[in-house]
């Protein structure tokens, strides 16, 4: 007959329950948090230490555990409109338990932290830039002519040229870059899509921000571009480009693909090109290349 006891029953507990650690990821948001009493640490890398070593110590015990960005300036916001005294630990649990909810997180798995924490900055940085791309949106109202809503026409346009893409992309994995110049600043999305193993589906998030950042370039006519680079075992990597231009994509040439690609962009020097890489013109898209005239003002 089995025993079990009451500490046995917690520790099986404990397993099924899932944690986030709201992350000061940098010197600039630890110093932030010091001048609270009831914040123990007084050395960034030591935070971080500590931090690992839970992380290992919950994964050696089967407990499944999330990181998130702890801000402070948002943990301040948050106690200010919730009444909560920042200076308390129970306070950042709380916030840290908002944040688990309504930003970025991710996932523990053993690796180091060092590792971790781009990846988390870098899903931070994506999720502001939909955030921002689908606020400028939202904001172009209706067509002056026609009454339909700018954004939502830009951003079902950019939906279908992003599927065409896809579609008349030779097989491989591809990684598509598309970026949209300021002011206020400038909005960079990336996506992957690996079709060389049957997935021929991107990431769904990936391709919301992607889809939105594009819409925006095709919305606003912003200067901008997409470029679109295919690897497959036992071949040269292709690398093709377009133009963001009114309200569509133009073609670059191997040529303008070859310049910008090895162009640096903030010197303007040539850059060395890559071996093994072929820059092309992109597959034909058919009409969808083009511009939209209905929304061209």
């Amino acid at each position: 007959m089995a025993y079990t006891d009451h500490r046995t029953l917690r520790r099986v507990l404990r397993r099924e329950i899932a944690g986030t650690i709201g992350l000061l990821a940098d010197e600039h948001d630890f110093r932030a948090m010091r001048h609270y009493r009831s914040f123990a640490f007084d050395d960034h890398a030591t935070y971080l230490r500590h931090v690992e070593a839970v992380l290992r110590t919950r994964a050696l015990q089967g407990s499944h555990t999330t990181l998130a960005l702890f801000d402070p300036e948002e943990y301040t916001e948050f106690c200010r409109e919730t009444g909560l005294d920042p200076d308390s630990r129970s306070s950042r649990t709380r916030f840290t338990a908002e944040i688990a909810t309504t930003g970025p997180t991710v996932l523990y798995e053993g690796q180091p932290l060092a590792d971790l924490l781009p990846t988390l900055v870098d899903e931070a940085v994506r999720r502001a830039t939909w955030e921002y791309a689908a606020t400028l949106l939202a904001r172009l109202g209706p067509c002056a002519s026609c009454g339909e809503d700018l954004g939502r026409a830009a951003f079902a346009r950019a939906s279908r040229l992003l599927a065409r893409i896809l579609d008349t992309a030779p097989p491989g994995d591809r990684h598509l870059v598309c970026s949209v110049s300021g002011p206020p600043e400038a909005l960079t999305a990336v996506l992957h899509a690996d079709d060389s193993a049957g997935r021929g589906e991107p990431d769904a998030a990936e391709a919301l921000e992607f889809t939105t950042v594009l819409a925006v370039g095709l919305a606003t006519e912003r200067p901008g571009g997409l470029v679109m680079r295919t690897s497959s075992p036992g071949a040269h990597d292709r690398v093709h480009g377009w133009r963001l231009r009114a309200h569509g994509l133009e073609p670059l040439t191997a040529g303008e693909v070859f310049d910008a690609y090895c162009t640096d962009v903030e010197s303007g020097d040539l850059i060395a090109p890559e071996s093994n890489v072929d820059y092309c013109a992109p597959p034909d898209l058919g009409e969808e290349e083009g511009p939209d005239p209905a929304h061209r003002h």
